[in-house]
């Protein structure tokens, strides 16, 4: 496959808006967009080889293939691959993909000031589990590497922390940054280099929706089904944060 030089993609938002009837309503919205993969990196949030929750493992198991196809076809596109697997990023200290990063010079990045609504359900929620299993005591964690269903390789990028990732971006002229990986009410939102901070720094960032799963039970409020609770925080990104993209539309081009 040839390098492209556009990237073509439908970024879907929530909006608020009224009906006919003059009643509040949330609006989905779409856009089309143009990228260059020159100027656009994809990160790979905490896409670990194991997990404290085994029904998160096994849904993140069931994803990575699709993950690992949408890294090779973009990769071979020009776009800038970034693994993020937080709490290990010492085991991969001496790879060409970790000096990547540490070569960029450090740009400190502005604050912007973000309004930060609620969360769909309570934030002690992230910490229940749909399985049934002990609570993981540790110590440490489970996980020791990136899934081993994800290709690395040397001119990829790895890094766990916010502003390695933020130098890195200026450093290649990264104007677009897609995030996809777990969970998405937890790490995808929170992490250093996750949506919320990036948006603070004013990094264009694009969810990849069909690629990212939430951390919930269904026996704590809002009572919904796993798959309907990763929708509703999919919603709130929508609609308070950034857009978001289907991973179909780009493995098309």
């Amino acid at each position: 496959m040839k390098k492209s030089d556009t990237l073509n993609v439908t970024l879907r938002s929530q909006v608020l808006t009224r009906d006919k009837r003059t009643r509040e309503v949330w609006k989905v919205v779409t856009r089309k967009a143009k990228f260059k993969p020159g100027e656009t990196a994809l990160l790979l949030c905490d896409v670990w080889d194991k997990h404290t929750q085994r029904g998160a493992e096994a849904r993140l198991g069931a994803m990575v293939p699709r993950m690992n196809r949408l890294v090779r076809h973009l990769r071979r596109k020009g776009v800038l691959i970034i693994h993020s697997p937080s709490d290990v990023i010492d085991r991969y200290k001496d790879t060409p993909a970790r000096k990547n990063v540490l070569a960029a010079p450090p740009v400190e990045p502005k604050e912007i000031p973000h309004d930060d609504p609620a969360l769909p359900w309570d934030k002690d929620v992230s910490t229940t589990t749909d399985t049934i299993e002990p609570k993981w005591k540790g110590p440490g964690y489970p996980w020791t590497r990136e899934n081993p269903g994800i290709e690395i390789r040397d001119e990829d990028a790895i890094s766990a922390n916010g502003r390695e990732v933020y130098s890195l971006l200026a450093a290649r002229g990264v104007k677009h940054l897609l995030i996809m990986g777990v969970h998405t009410n937890c790490c995808i939102l929170h992490r250093t280099f996750g949506i919320k901070q990036m948006v603070k720094w004013g990094v264009d960032i694009t969810l990849v929706r069909d690629l990212t799963d939430g951390i919930y039970s269904p026996s704590k409020p809002p009572y919904v089904s796993h798959d309907e609770g990763t929708q509703l925080v999919v919603g709130y990104i929508e609609k308070f944060w950034c857009p978001t993209v289907h991973s179909e539309e780009m493995l098309k081009q």
